[in-house]
């Protein structure tokens, strides 16, 4: 269980930036952003499509490295991790949720929320049990056995959910976790999801929908790579600098 209290900086960026392409002619992502996520938040980061949303939340939970700047994460500054370290943090610390549930097909519900433990080699009998459990608490108790491609949209993104939370992360990351839902499924994953910050964890989703972007106690916009507006509370002056 991390050490850090509720309030305390888990996530701290500064001259965030990230390139792609040519670096003769880079294109830039992320333009000197700013950040401070405090354990205990609940962050929506809005703004149009290619203003760097999704590009942030993937340096956020170590997906990729940035090109220039200040990650820390949990603590740890990224040019002190190695891949294995990152794949490590990822594991054991951070969950995410993407629009396309990315699970695999061929695989059965309890078999695509048991993945992450495969990756932290926990033995079978427990991943079965641990799986069975969250897949039961999101209502997917009679979907067991049934494969991914056998599953309705709503019901791929509650094993996508499942999948997210079987190591008990402290972070949850959530890119357009509703975007390929009816208003009925999308109702029912932002519940879950609200009730994960209820139980304390820190949660940051990526939406271009007001009404998703209102269950945030904080809200961001991103234009051009850089923060442009923010709503809500913000951290407490002199936690980072």
């Amino acid at each position: 269980m991390s050490t850090l209290a509720t309030g305390e900086p888990l996530l701290h960026a500064a001259q965030l930036r990230k390139d792609y392409g040519d670096p003769g002619n880079p294109v830039r992502a992320l333009r000197g952003l700013e950040l401070t996520v405090n354990r205990g938040d609940y962050l929506a980061v809005m703004g149009p499509s290619g203003s760097g949303k999704s590009t942030l939340l993937h340096l956020l939970g170590l997906l990729h490295r940035p090109s220039a700047g200040l990650l820390e994460v949990f603590g740890h500054d990224y040019r002190d991790l190695d891949r294995r370290e990152m794949a490590r943090l990822r594991n054991r610390k951070i969950g995410f949720v993407f629009q396309d549930s990315l699970l695999i097909p061929s695989l059965t519900v309890l078999e695509n929320a048991a993945l992450p433990l495969v990756y932290a080699a926990v033995p079978k009998p427990e991943r079965q049990r641990r799986a069975r459990v969250i897949v039961e608490d999101l209502g997917l108790g009679h979907r067991f056995d049934h494969r991914a491609s056998a599953l309705s949209g709503g019901e791929c993104q509650r094993t996508a959910v499942a999948r997210a939370l079987i190591n008990e992360p402290d972070l949850v990351l959530a890119d357009e976790p509703t975007g390929n839902l009816d208003q009925e499924n999308g109702a029912h994953i932002m519940e879950i999801l609200d009730g994960l910050h209820r139980e304390g964890k820190t949660l940051i989703l990526v939406t271009h929908d007001p009404e998703v972007a209102r269950h945030s106690q904080r809200v961001i916009t991103i234009v051009d790579g850089r923060i442009a507006d923010e709503s809500g509370p913000r951290p407490a002056p002199g936690t980072r600098s």
